[in-house]
């Protein structure tokens, strides 16, 4: 699990709690049934089972793998449509090719993100490279949809590539855990992403025994989320492992441990730390529509029709099916 690496002994600590600082507790813990998405990649559905109050502002989020593909059978999506919310791609392993109809893509690859916002409309296409597709090879990332306020629905399109280096890199008060911030902030140490919904986003490595302990905004909600590994959040230590979702309560902290012994081939605990302030407003989502009202879902689906979503490129990428 590569991403992005750094030695946590040289890198600026996070605080740790006052006296005055309360632990959020956990109020559930669900694990993510698996599915396919697109043209057949897996993923787990990492928000099923969850309350969209406790989810506010984010819509949806998909884990993509981990899986180590076989030649010829690397998958991903094809040309779709997309309005009134934030897509947001973070590879981990493996390679990723975007491209959308008003001009943004590139290769998302190893610790990047890719941060699309869909306004008032957007046409993309997320697919493996061809070499990809032909060697195979180890495929893992996170696709998270932030919700936009009513009053940015209609934003014009725009697309940012945060490569991985770009990350705000931190490490917990006793250097067992590394954090990188890809967008918000986190005592202070702030991640590149630009967002419409005020949000945080963190990827953590924890070692074996340690426990990272982060301060988190109060106005936040806060959600846990294992990558992989297993280990416990919460004042209370409630278990959590690959797969599970810790939605957590009102406080001034997030606390997160990793169990003393890991498997072989899962050497840390991998959580993604997400949370924002909910936006509290009506959510009618029909596939990649996500609006406030049904009439404008109806339009939605009018204005996709009509081809106002924008064109595909003369030079669009396409899935490559593998002759193997």
């Amino acid at each position: 699990m590569p991403a992005i690496t750094a030695d946590t002994l040289t890198l600026p600590r996070l605080s740790g709690p006052t006296p005055a600082d309360t632990e959020r507790p956990v109020r559930s813990v669900t694990t993510g049934p698996g599915g396919y998405e697109g043209e057949g990649f897996p993923v787990v559905r990492a928000f099923a089972g969850v309350n969209a109050r406790d989810l506010d502002p984010f819509v949806h989020m998909d884990q993509m793998g981990e899986v180590e593909y076989q030649p010829g059978e690397p998958r991903g999506t094809d040309w779709h449509p997309h309005r009134g919310f934030e897509t947001v791609t973070y590879m981990i392993d493996g390679r990723f090719a975007h491209q959308d109809s008003h001009g943004g893509g590139g290769m998302i690859t190893d610790g990047a993100t890719q941060w699309m916002t869909a306004g008032s409309g957007i046409l993309h296409i997320e697919t493996p490279p061809a070499e990809l597709v032909e060697s195979g090879g180890l495929f893992h990332g996170i696709q998270l949809w932030v919700n936009l306020p009513r009053s940015d629905k209609f934003a014009a399109p725009k697309y940012q590539s945060i490569e991985g280096p770009q990350v705000g890199l931190v490490a917990s008060e006793d250097g067992g855990a590394l954090v990188r911030v890809i967008a918000g902030d986190i005592g202070g140490h702030a991640g590149p992403g630009a967002t419409h919904t005020p949000i945080t986003l963190a990827h953590a490595t924890v070692a074996p025994g340690a426990q990272l302990d982060v301060p988190w905004n109060r106005d936040f909600n806060a959600l846990v989320y294992v990558l992989s590994g297993r280990g416990s959040v919460g004042p209370v230590g409630h278990p959590i492992e690959q797969g599970q979702l810790a939605v957590l309560g009102p406080g001034d902290r997030i606390t997160v441990s990793a169990a003393p012994t890991q498997d072989a081939h899962r050497p840390a605990l991998e959580v993604l730390l997400l949370g924002g302030r909910p936006l509290r407003e009506p959510v009618f989502q029909y596939g990649p529509f996500v609006m406030n009202s049904k009439s404008e879902l109806i339009a939605a689906v009018e204005d996709f029709n009509a081809g106002r979503f924008g064109t595909i490129p003369p030079d669009a990428l396409t899935p490559h099916r593998s002759t193997r």
